[in-house]
């Protein structure tokens, strides 16, 4: 096999760069049975979503565990930064009536 038909070359240095035609990363999730959410199940490379999906059933389902999967490209993933937790996360001020715990249960209404 020639260095243009491979995925990874090495450099002058020896170090490992990536070749600019690589199969892009999907992400895939699996949903185990109807009516649970799908899961994060791992990643993998594809040249297509075609192919993504078909790698994903061989890959992650190979027991009969799932009966659906999603496969989507990690650059179309958008992620909040876990260090904005505290920020991003945090109830906002002066704003409870937002939670149930902020309502009492009327004594007059019925079947509440």
């Amino acid at each position: 096999m020639g260095a243009e038909n491979q995925i990874n070359d090495t450099n002058a240095t020896g170090a490992l760069q990536e070749d600019k035609h690589a199969w892009p990363l999907w992400e895939v999730f699996v949903r185990s049975s109807r009516g649970l959410s799908h899961v994060h199940a791992g990643s993998l490379h594809a040249p297509d979503a075609d192919m993504a999906v078909r790698n994903a059933r061989d890959l992650y389902t190979r027991r009969n565990e799932g009966v659906s999967l999603w496969v989507v490209l990690s650059d179309n993933i958008i992620a909040s930064d876990p260090r904005d937790k505290e920020s991003f996360f945090e109830s906002p001020k002066g704003k409870d009536y937002r939670h149930a715990t902020y309502y009492t249960a009327s004594e007059g209404v019925k079947h509440l």
